[in-house]
């Protein structure tokens, strides 16, 4: 039963599912009379991906192969966004090339200008970089206006976007970033894991050494609403300190304590030790999951009044997405709670199957290679 369970997970979740930082480049534009200045930053494992750095496939992009591919970065990127102003398309040139890290990695830094021609009070932005090859990337926007920074994220079906060069609505930038927390949570498999693992045992009781179906759903929901709100405050906490810069944690330890959280929440399930205090562990571990959460901000570098919009939406948007997978879970494993189906292929095997996949990611983010397809 356990190999065909494993069979199914890989087969479901492998299409789908990515590393728990998704697919992001971050491009930064400044206007300035007719001219619009940029700086652009793009993954290299993406760039390795999309054009090929790796010149000698030792899985090691030096500086000298990147600068052998100045030109192809820059003819590739720039073909993929499109500024238009005042009616007319706005020539894009590249300017430089840098290297810099971001949580997830090292980054190709590539600075352009872009004369319009003219003044003009609106800007289309035409973003296309890597959909063709990865439905799942984003580009993250932050447009530097007097007095004010605007941002937004770039999607295949909002591959183009208008920008009043006046100011833009704090509302549809709190709107896009809700989205985009709703999407993170969708997208960012360990973090669902983590808490289906802690609320498979929300329907039964530990007695007499094996699972037993809760009597009442009043007992099962109130013990979901603590374990879903010892979560939410504590990754709404360190999100918020992680985005603002006032706690920084190293990407590969936050990413390794994520994987440890999910398989011991997991083997808890088999081997039950924490039974009715799991709000606490996910409080514990929701603290851990919250700087997850706060890579993809943080690394936007935006100024404090903009971040403190897009760390709101953001927020509101994770939690969403997690209501809607309670909201999916409950009532079905309530229904299936008395079921030997339940207890032992839902509850008991498939938290070994969850355990088996968290303790492959552990090695992988910990010990710096690639073994699972996600």
């Amino acid at each position: 039963m356990n190999r065909w369970l494993l069979a199914l997970a890989f087969a479901l979740w492998g299409p789908w599912a990515q590393a728990h930082k998704p697919s992001d480049s971050y491009l930064a534009l400044r206007p300035d009379g007719s001219l619009v200045s940029g700086q652009w930053d793009i993954a290299l494992r993406d760039l390795d991906f999309a054009i090929g750095l790796d010149a000698d496939d030792n899985g090691e992009i030096t500086w000298g192969e990147l600068r052998s591919r100045h030109d192809a970065v820059a003819a590739y990127a720039l073909t993929r966004l499109k500024l238009r102003a005042a009616g007319q398309d706005c020539p894009l040139r590249a300017t430089g090339h840098l290297v810099d890290s971001h949580s997830d990695g090292s980054y190709a830094v590539l600075r352009f200008t872009a004369d319009c021609g003219t003044a003009f009070s609106d800007l289309e932005v035409t973003y296309r970089l890597l959909f063709d090859v990865d439905p799942q990337h984003k580009g993250l926007l932050r447009l530097d206006l007097p007095g004010s920074t605007v941002t937004a994220i770039f999607s295949p079906d909002k591959a183009t976007q208008r920008f009043g060069i006046a100011g833009h609505s704090r509302m549809q930038q709190f709107v896009d970033y809700l989205v985009e927390g709703v999407g993170h949570i969708w997208i960012g498999i360990d973090h669902i894991l983590f808490l289906l693992s802690l609320l498979l045992p929300a329907v039964v009781i530990y007695r007499q050494r094996q699972w037993q179906a809760v009597e009442r759903f009043g007992s099962a929901f109130w013990d979901v609403f603590r374990i879903v709100t010892s979560f939410t405050v504590a990754h709404s906490i360190t999100l918020s300190l992680a985005a603002l810069g006032v706690v920084e944690l190293p990407s590969r330890f936050v990413e390794s304590a994520i994987a440890a959280s999910v398989l011991l929440a997991a083997i808890n399930n088999v081997y039950p030790v924490v039974l009715r205090s799991r709000w606490i562990v996910a409080f514990l571990f929701g603290l851990i999951h919250g700087f997850g959460f706060a890579s993809v901000l943080a690394d936007l570098g935006l100024p404090r009044d903009a971040l403190v919009l897009a760390l709101v939406g953001f927020n509101v948007g994770v939690e969403i997405g997690q209501l809607a997978i309670v909201s999916a879970f409950l009532p079905l494993a309530y229904f299936l709670r008395a079921t030997t189906f339940y207890r032992r292929a839902v509850l008991t095997a498939g938290s070994l199957v969850i355990a088996l996949i968290a303790a492959v990611w552990f090695a992988e983010r910990a010990f710096d290679f690639k073994l699972l397809p996600f």
